[in-house]
């Protein structure tokens, strides 16, 4: 495909590994922070090219995996109140929560449905006049400014039937928790290029200085990751910490200005729950005052008790890349993608589902790295 294959291609792929290999000198440890680039990364087997001196960790990027579960119950307690039609993206569907999924919900009657937009679900508020229509609202800074323009327009045409069930997430405060930890062994980010095409990257400048790490702003195709990954063990080797773009043919320094402003007017930042890692401050969004009555959760006042993840889930030790999901005694036994424990089973974006449907197992990936590394 025009515009994608040169991304793909293989001999600038091998070019680009080897001159990872030629440069790298220390161990070095690389976190991406965006679920499409795991994906990416696991499908294509770009770990097995890097030298074994350097070692990508996957991070919080998936949002149906940081989802929390009291916010998956509310979902679901929400699709079973009478009247309602509840609308989300085809992979929340699956997420479990403390009892029941939406998918379960459907199963017992609710009325949820798959939509590809928010603006789907206002259409249907249109269509359905005597009926609830609730658009649960998860994403990271990608998805922020549809969904706000999907309030925006639910107040300008008075749209009483129309509500949003919030759970946003945004990546910035996400890699400073990261980093942050005690247990953290990150030295360097790949930064998520859809997210940065909205926000731009002003705002990562400031975690490099501090924390002295290097972060490169970088897209998601084979040849954009190998990319972002020289310019980091490049600064890295060199002592460096500065902020670059790989995703020049998207990002920009700014980002989106117009996008930025629809989600400032709906939005404003707000203390968010991440599934398996807790409460990370000003980390999500939620509506503003203005807007507070396309609230889905004020709407219906549900209150519910906080819940727990399955005790032998270790999602959030994933999500926080400090294990990989080959190291929990459940995977791909009694965690598969069909009776997940955790979410990052369900989402085309988890780790632990990229691991699984592409075989990731922690002997054949071991054997992987080591033929690859004996191969140089």
């Amino acid at each position: 495909m025009k515009y994608l294959d040169e991304y793909r291609d293989y001999d600038s792929v091998q070019r680009i590994a080897q001159e990872i290999r030629r440069i790298t000198t220390r161990p070095w440890s690389i976190m991406e922070v965006c679920g499409g680039q795991t994906y990416t990364i696991v499908k294509s087997g770009l770990q097995e090219l890097l030298p074994s001196l350097v070692t990508l960790v996957h991070g919080p990027g998936c949002p149906v995996c940081v989802t929390p579960v009291a916010m998956i119950d509310r979902a679901v307690a929400t699709a079973l109140l009478p009247q309602v039609i509840l609308c989300s993206f085809g992979d929340m569907l699956r997420v479990p929560g403390s009892t029941q999924s939406l998918l379960d919900a459907k199963a017992l009657g609710a009325d949820v449905r798959i939509v590809y937009s928010p603006l789907d679900a206002l259409q249907l508020a249109r269509s359905n006049p005597t009926r609830e229509v609730v658009f649960f609202a998860v994403g990271f800074e990608t998805t922020a400014p549809a969904n706000a323009m999907a309030v925006w327009q639910a107040g300008r045409e008075k749209l009483s039937n129309f509500s949003m069930l919030v759970s946003h997430v945004l990546v910035p405060p996400a890699m400073e928790a990261v980093l942050a930890s005690p247990q953290c062994q990150v030295q360097a980010f790949l930064a998520a290029g859809h997210a940065c095409m909205v926000t731009g990257y002003e705002e990562y400048f400031s975690i490099s200085q501090r924390y002295g790490v290097p972060i490169v702003v970088t897209g998601f195709e084979p040849l954009d990751l190998l990319e972002g990954v020289l310019m980091l063990v490049a600064q890295l080797e060199a002592g460096r910490a500065d902020v670059e773009n790989q995703y020049t043919r998207a990002v920009q320094r700014e980002g989106n200005l117009q996008a930025q402003a629809r989600v400032a007017e709906v939005f404003e930042v707000t203390h968010r729950v991440w599934r398996g890692i807790g409460e990370i401050p000003s980390s999500g969004l939620r509506l503003r005052d203005r807007y507070r009555d396309l609230d889905a959760e004020l709407r219906f006042g549900l209150k519910l008790e906080d819940a727990a993840e399955s005790a032998e889930c270790i999602a959030g030790l994933v999500l926080q890349g400090l294990r990989r999901p080959y190291d929990c005694p459940a995977f791909g036994i009694r965690c598969t993608p069909d009776t997940p424990l955790g979410a990052p089973m369900v989402s085309s974006e988890g780790a632990c589902a990229a691991y699984y449907h592409f075989g990731r197992r922690k002997n054949d990936v071991d054997s992987l790295v080591s033929l690859t590394a004996a191969s140089y």
